[in-house]
Formats: structure tokens, C-alpha cells, sequence
């Protein structure tokens, strides 16, 4: 009984320091209200956040601003690697410190144009070669917009992304404009897609005086700290800006700090006549406003003692030390080459060597003004190797020469060579369009190369006594046919959105000679067909460049018919009709997903020879193609002898891209992966009747990867994948 009265009186005790303890926290927090409160953000508070920022997202309706970057870069540690890396910036041996700066002009339209026009560059880089550090999408942040960075990152703004994060209130303090919340954005998981920081947020209006946030994209970490204007037409803009980039890849680490300063001309707010920027844009088409050249090199700034008349904030004693050290390079390089000695045999070797080292690792962009520009991808680059389970591995090799004349006329050639591991063959192709009148898109188009290997018409009727059950392309006798093709086209866009190709495409196919052969088909064929394609865009939105129109996207689908005669002349074969026709579009979704669909039909009529089943718009590609090839519509798993194997068709392909799908519970994961994908097609054609076909990939900043499940009426037959290398590709 004793025991039991001790342990009530203790019990006693320890509730009443309990009380005690409450209510002296009570009496503190009355004492100092502005005492950090470590709990979350009250739903009432959130909800006027939430609320407000859907409003303020359609405040500014356009904008023009003077935008001053300085940025430092500082090479902490380098290896030979970096050297292989493209779109890398070119060192000088022993130094670790460089200085950029520019003056640009900046124009925002709603609801997330922004166009970027550079006046004048100062620099001690030693070439403008390269430039891995994009903060163009850094710029393109509408904070309470959902999506920030180039729809690359979540908005914690967002009420629908609220879930992917904690919301922590820091501190109030009062300010002359009224209270001033200090709110702590914390993500839930680790992910590329979201932020951490700290939000500075105005009571009674509800907006956003300072941002201070951090988060990581494919190799760089970033830092960035905005500061929002303090007049009544720029607190919704930003108006200083820090970023501090870290760029850490197999042992090297570069950091490039940024500062930025914004000085707005003009900016325009939506009236209340105008409750939604989306119908406000869809009015005219024409966004030539909106969109100019990004630097025009005929009138850009780039001497110092220019750039110094210019410069709106003084460089700090540390950043001109950078300029000096330049010029005393410069000058300790002219004495040298004055005093220089004719180079020795080995040395001219060595530098030669270099040179085809260079060439093999490194991809070039020349520049002439009077022969054209032309960019070469490296030798030996993994980024051009793709492996899927359906074609093995495959590399390719692209280049490409554009000529742009004073008047718009445009000339592009665009020579590709790819090679297949797995099937021991080579493919070679060279695109080439002649742009005589830039403002209808009306030009001369030629396309030349070797197609994949295709068999004949004749396999059709093997094909068609063969009943389901007992159907296997393994019991066929398949004549595969070599092809060469040749198409010549004429194309003009009639009215905006609406474009028409007319013209001729032609095929000599041949194969090996043998007695076997020849009992069933000739050796060779060649075929002639007049063609005409007609695709039809609603709604396209463009700019003007000059006297250049620049298609830039709509919110409708694209529609395209494609038809081709094969007649007989001269020495041609093949008689037959080919028609395809249509439809597809990519969704764009808040919150950083998408939706994308293709879908399509295809036939072959009035066959009165031998021809080849040889589709335009379903077809098997021999060379290795990106990611987003066909905006997925594409069966990874179907076997490529399916292509050719019947004279109609009907398809479709869908695939949704979001950031968190299956992975979600696996935080640990999400830190790696940046979208995750999943695929849907359906295939209907004899002996299949459906193919269906699913799919899950998913993205990181190194590569893709997915895989598919194909399926032959209704039961599982083929399991895939797909794998390419996407670092530095996107």
C-alpha cells in the first residue's frame, strides 16, 4: 500500500511540472511572439499562400528588362576527362579562374515566353566554345506559377504539388509593410523536380519578397537567392539575383557563382478584362513580339572599354584581377610568337596528332560567314550508341551544314552514317533542303540513302494461307531485298499550319543472283512513284526572324495524309497505291507531365505487280534514334519483320511522362531518376489482331532505360528493352 501511495504521489508531481512547464511556454510565447515556432505552417495560412499565388501567376501579362549576368567560374579540380565532355568550355593550361559577363535584352510574354537577345559580352575565356552552364532557365522563374525553371522543377507554390512537401513556419517579424512570415519549404523525398529553401512571404497580399532555394538537375547543384522589387510594378518580378552552380562529374568540380541584375522598361498588367492569359495568347498566332534572334553578332559589344560604359554594377577588385591577368597573357603570348622558331618535324607530328585526337573526342560548330556553318558530333562518343532487345546495338554518326543568306534563303545538308552491331550492317543517309521562300516555308527537299533490308509482295500471299494457329515467320522463305531510294520533293505551307509536299520517290531494291532465287523472283527492281503528303496543324503559333517564319508549336494536334502511285515506266516495276494517314500531339500538363499520342493507319490498293510493303509513317528505323524519337510511337518488343508483313494496318501509341509514378514510395530512388514514363500501344494487322504492347521507363541524367511486354492476341510473346546514354544530350 505504500509503494502504491509513492508512485500516485510521484505520478502527482510529474503532472504538475508537466502543467507548469505548458503554461510557462504559453506566458514565452505571448512575451515574444516573434519566438521561432519549429511546427508547421497553419492550413488557414497556407490556403491564402495557395490562393494568392494562383492569382499572381496571371498578374504580368509582359515585361521588357536589361539583364546583367556576371559569373565567376572557378575550376576546383580537373582531370583529362573533362576534355571528352561536350558542350564543355576550352581551359587554358594553369588556370582556375575565368570572369563572363553580358548585357542582354530580356521579353517576357504570357503565359512562359520568354525571348533573350544579347547586346554585348565581355569574357577571359579563351574561346566562346561550349557553354555547360544554361542559366537561361534559371531566369524562367514565376514563382508562383506551377512549374519553375523551364518546367523542370515543381512549384512549392502549387497547391497540387503540396504533398511533395513539408511546410515549416520560421519566424514572423513585422515590417513597415506589415507582417513579414519566414517559411521553411522542405521536400518530402529527395527528387531533381523539387526545391529547399526558405520562402519570405507578405502577410494580407500574400507575396513572395525574397527566395533563397536550392535543389540539383542532371550534374549541377544549384543555389539560387532572388530578390523581388519594391515598387509597386516589379513586387511580382524579381530584381537581384544569385546563383551559385557546382558542377561535379568523375572526379571534376566547377562552381560557377552568378549575379544578376534586372532593370525593367516596360511592363504591362492584365486587366480585369482579361481573366485568362491562355484565351488572351490563342487571339493571334503571331508571336513575333515575343521572340527575335538571340544575339546578333553584327552589333554585339564585345571590347572591354565598351562593356565598362555599360556595366550597371562595378566589378569587385578580385574580378578585375581576372581582366589584367588576361591582358598579361595576352601580351607574354604576342612576344612569344614574334621570337617563335620554326617547329620541328616530331613537333608538327605531335600537333597533328592532337588534332585527330581532338576531332575524335570533340564536337566542332565552324562558323564562316561566307561558306556556312558546320557542327560535327565527336568520332567516339557514347552518346550516339543505343541498344534495344528489337535492333541490338546500333551507333551513328551526324553531320550538318547550314548556309543562311542574307535574304532568309536557307540551305541545310544533313549527312548521317550508322552502323549495327548485331545485324553486321551499314546505313547511310543524307537529308538535304533548299529554302527559297523562308516566309512560306516553300523549298526543294532531297533525301538519299539505303533503307533496311525488305522482302517482297510475294511473301503476302504465303502469308495469307497461313492460318493463326500454325503462323511462324521461321517455315518462310524470305527473299530479303537490299534497297537504295532516292526522294525528291517540292513543299510550301499554303496557309499558316496547313503545308503541302509534292513529289517523286524512287527505289532500286536487288538481291544475290542464284537459280533459287530467280525461280521465284528477279534480282532487281526498281520502282518510280509520284507522291503528295499534306499535314494540317490548327492553331500554329510562329514568329517572323527577318523574313523567316518560325513554326513554334500549337495546342492542337497535327493531321497528315501521305499518298504514293507507283506506275510503270521505263525500266520501273511495282504498281500499287499507298495511303497513310495520321494524327498526333504532345500535352503539355501542370506539374511537369505530359501526355503524348500517335495515332495512325496505313494500306496498300490497286497492286496489279510485284511491289514492296513499305510504309512511310509505320516503319522500322534502321539508325538509332533519341529518346523522344516519334514522340513515342514506336513498338519497342514487335518483331521488325511485321513492318512488311501485310497490306493494311491501324495503331496507336501513347506514352505519359510525369516525375513520380511507380517510384514514388522509393524516396531514395527519386533522387536519381528525373521522369518516370509509361507506354501504350496497340497494333492491328492479320495474324496479330491485337498486338498490344506496355511499357515503363524511366530518366536520369546519365541515360534512359525501359521496358516492354508485347503480347499476340491476348497472350504474353516477347519481353524488351530499350537503353540509350542521354548525358549531355537533352
Amino acid at each position: 500500500m505504500e509503494k502504491l501511495y509513492r508512485s500516485y504521489y510521484i505520478y502527482k508531481v510529474l503532472i504538475g511540472i508537466a502543467l507548469f512547464l505548458c503554461s510557462l511556454a504559453g506566458e514565452a510565447q505571448n512575451l515574444f511572439p516573434n519566438f521561432p515556432r519549429k511546427s508547421a505552417v497553419a492550413d488557414s495560412i497556407l490556403e491564402c499562400i495557395f490562393n494568392s499565388a494562383s492569382l499572381h501567376s496571371n498578374e504580368v501579362k509582359e515585361y521588357k528588362a536589361d539583364l546583367y549576368l556576371k559569373g565567376r567560374l572557378q575550376v576546383h579540380k580537373q582531370n583529362r576527362i573533362i576534355r571528352y565532355l561536350p558542350s564543355m568550355f576550352r581551359f587554358e593550361k594553369g588556370i582556375n579562374s575565368y570572369l563572363h559577363e553580358s548585357v542582354s535584352e530580356l521579353h517576357y510574354t504570357a503565359p512562359a515566353l520568354y525571348d533573350r537577345k544579347v547586346r554585348a559580352i565581355s569574357t577571359t575565356f579563351p574561346s566562346s566554345r561550349g557553354q555547360v552552364f544554361d542559366v537561361l532557365d534559371y531566369m524562367k522563374f514565376n514563382i508562383y506559377s506551377s512549374s519553375l525553371m523551364g518546367n523542370k522543377v515543381l512549384s512549392p507554390l502549387n497547391k497540387k504539388a503540396k504533398v511533395h512537401y513539408r511546410y515549416i513556419l520560421d519566424s514572423i517579424s513585422h515590417t513597415s509593410e506589415g507582417d513579414l512570415y519566414v517559411i521553411q519549404i522542405i521536400p518530402r523525398y529527395r527528387s531533381t523536380q523539387l526545391l529547399e529553401g526558405t520562402l519570405e512571404i507578405l502577410a494580407g497580399e500574400w507575396t513572395i519578397r525574397h527566395i533563397d532555394v536550392k535543389g540539383h538537375y542532371d550534374l549541377i547543384q544549384y543555389n539560387m537567392s532572388l530578390s523581388m522589387g519594391n515598387t509597386e510594378a516589379t513586387r511580382y518580378l524579381p530584381q537581384e539575383i544569385e546563383l551559385d552552380l557546382n558542377f561535379k562529374f568523375l572526379g571534376n568540380h566547377l562552381e560557377m557563382k552568378y549575379t544578376g541584375w534586372m532593370q525593367y522598361n516596360e511592363i504591362t498588367f492584365c486587366g480585369p478584362e482579361e481573366p485568362s492569359l491562355k484565351r488572351l495568347v490563342r487571339k493571334n498566332y503571331n508571336l513575333s513580339n515575343s521572340y527575335t534572334l538571340s544575339c546578333d553578332t553584327s552589333r554585339l559589344v564585345t571590347d572591354r572599354d565598351s562593356f565598362d560604359l555599360i556595366r550597371p554594377i562595378p566589378l569587385l577588385p578580385v574580378e578585375d584581377s581576372l581582366y589584367q591577368a588576361m591582358e598579361e597573357r595576352n601580351q607574354r603570348r604576342i612576344a612569344a610568337d614574334t621570337v617563335k622558331k620554326e617547329p620541328t618535324k616530331l613537333q608538327k607530328n605531335l600537333v597533328y596528332l592532337g588534332q585527330i585526337g581532338d576531332a575524335l573526342i570533340s564536337s566542332y560548330d565552324i562558323d564562316m560567314s561566307k561558306v556556312g556553318s558546320i557542327n560535327c558530333s565527336p568520332l567516339i562518343n557514347p552518346l550516339l550508341i543505343s541498344y534495344s532487345h528489337r535492333n541490338g546495338i546500333s551507333y551513328r554518326q551526324v553531320f550538318k551544314y547550314n548556309k543562311l543568306f542574307h535574304d532568309g534563303r536557307l540551305l541545310r545538308i544533313a549527312p548521317q552514317v550508322g552502323y549495327n552491331f548485331t545485324k553486321k550492317e551499314l546505313y547511310a543517309k543524307v537529308d538535304m533542303e533548299y529554302l527559297y521562300n523562308p516566309r512560306k516555308h516553300a523549298g526543294f527537299e532531297v533525301h538519299a540513302g539505303n533503307g533496311n533490308r525488305i522482302y517482297s509482295s510475294v511473301v503476302l500471299d504465303q502469308l495469307k494461307q497461313l492460318p493463326d494457329s500454325t503462323f511462324s515467320f521461321d517455315g518462310l522463305e524470305l527473299d530479303y531485298f537490299k534497297d537504295i531510294y532516292l526522294n525528291v520533293s517540292h513543299n510550301i505551307e499554303i496557309v499558316n499550319g496547313l503545308r503541302l509536299w509534292t513529289g517523286v520517290s524512287m527505289h532500286r531494291r536487288y538481291t544475290k543472283s542464284s537459280p533459287e532465287v530467280e525461280q521465284r523472283v528477279r534480282s532487281h527492281y526498281n520502282s518510280f512513284a509520284p507522291r503528295i503528303r499534306i499535314e494540317w496543324t490548327p492553331g500554329m503559333y510562329y514568329y517572323m526572324n527577318g523574313p523567316r517564319k518560325v513554326n513554334v508549336g500549337s495546342r492542337y494536334p497535327t493531321f497528315m495524309v501521305d499518298y504514293e502511285r507507283g506506275i510503270r515506266i521505263m525500266n520501273n516495276f511495282g504498281e500499287y497505291e499507298r495511303i497513310e494517314a495520321s494524327a498526333e500531339q504532345m500535352i503539355r500538363l501542370q506539374g511537369v507531365r505530359s501526355i503524348a499520342y500517335h495515332i495512325g493507319m496505313g494500306c496498300f490498293t490497286n497492286q496489279k505487280d510485284l511491289y514492296f510493303v513499305d510504309y512511310v509513317d509505320f516503319a522500322n528505323r534502321n539508325l538509332p534514334q533519341g529518346w523522344n524519337d516519334d514522340i513515342g510511337g514506336t513498338f519497342q518488343s514487335l518483331d521488325g519483320r511485321w513492318y512488311n508483313a501485310s497490306s493494311h494496318y491501324v495503331r496507336g501509341n501513347m506514352t505519359y511522362e510525369a516525375p513520380f509514378i511507380l517510384l514514388y514510395p522509393v524516396s531514395r530512388l527519386l533522387s536519381f531518376i528525373q521522369k518516370e514514363r509509361i507506354y501504350g500501344g496497340i497494333l492491328f494487322m492479320p495474324h496479330l489482331n491485337p498486338y498490344i504492347e506496355l511499357g515503363y521507363g524511366f530518366a536520369t541524367h546519365i541515360f534512359d532505360a525501359g521496358i516492354f511486354i508485347g503480347s499476340e492476341k491476348g497472350k504474353f510473346t516477347s519481353v524488351g528493352c530499350k537503353f540509350t546514354f542521354e548525358l549531355f544530350n537533352k
